[in-house]
């Protein structure tokens, strides 16, 4: 078995553990004390149980068998001078969003099950999208054990194929079930190679192939190219994207028209510049 080890990080600019946490891209993350030290617990895809805390503003502490996949996982590793310096200058809405929230990161999850939870969270606050994620990984998901607590990590696309669509309903996602469901059956099969869509370069085609899914649509779709795939230039849109466009960019475009804008504005980085304004929008409007 691989040894466990405790590593310091030092992020790449400003970064918030708490703020990555609370932004609307991860749900399973449990608080926990380790060793006396303040942070958070759960599983990375199948690696087993990881803990992160961040002790400060420039330290990150990890606990696990691949520190590097939860620097990847957590976006440690982001350049974030880089990034905000490609962003249009002169967009004080931006630099504002920024301000209110520097520390904020784009994690890197592992691609079915970041495509699983955002077809659950549709229409879902999240408060109710955590509780889904959490009882699927209840019934489905690979038991860990550690310090006497027990973690589990996603289900697998095969596990949730073979539940059925009837059994997914009972974890209260309505109609979400049938898509869940239809998505774990393409993905098992090989139908969908979730796998070939990591930093697509033909971000089109990415987009294409996960909307033949059922219930699958432009918002889901980018969800995953963006927090699954690691393709920042994809730009999703919501009610709270849109209202902050609208209000604050006067902009009164719709659908493709709407989002090919924000691209074209924001530039490579789109996607941050996304998280950046979500994040803004839903705490001040």
């Amino acid at each position: 078995m691989a040894d466990v080890l405790l590593t310091s990080v030092r992020p790449d600019g400003p970064f918030s553990l708490s703020e990555l946490l609370k932004s609307g891209q991860l749900f399973h993350w449990e608080p926990m004390v380790w060793q006396g030290r303040e942070g958070h617990a759960g599983c990375l895809g199948d690696s087993g149980v990881t803990w992160i805390g961040q002790p400060d503003e420039t330290t990150v502490l990890i606990r696990s068998v691949d520190p590097g996949e939860v620097v990847r996982y957590f976006g440690l590793d982001h350049a974030m001078g880089a990034i905000q310096a490609a962003f249009p200058q002169g967009d004080a809405v931006l630099a504002e969003a920024i301000r209110f929230s520097p520390g904020l990161r784009i994690a890197r999850q592992p691609t079915w099950e970041c495509l699983a939870t955002f077809i659950t969270s549709s229409l879902k606050q999240v408060a109710h999208i955590r509780a889904i994620s959490m009882l699927l990984r209840q019934r489905w998901g690979e038991l860990h054990e550690w310090e006497g607590r027990f973690f589990r990590a996603y289900p697998r696309p095969e596990m949730l194929a073979e539940a059925g669509e009837d059994a997914l309903r009972e974890c209260g996602m309505g109609y979400r079930a049938k898509s869940l469901h239809r998505a774990a059956v393409a993905v098992a099969e090989g139908r969908v190679d979730l796998a070939s869509l990591q930093d697509a370069a033909d971000l089109d085609a990415a987009r294409a192939a996960l909307l033949e899914l059922h219930g699958v649509g432009e918002k889901i779709a980018n969800c995953t190219l963006l927090f699954g795939c690691g393709c920042w230039e994809a730009f999703p849109i919501d009610v709270w994207i849109e209202r902050i466009l609208r209000q604050l960019y006067r902009k009164r475009l719709k659908g493709a028209r709407l989002q090919q804008w924000a691209v074209d504005h924001f530039g490579e980085h789109a996607g941050y510049a996304q998280q950046y304004l979500f994040h803004f929008a839903r705490k001040n409007l």
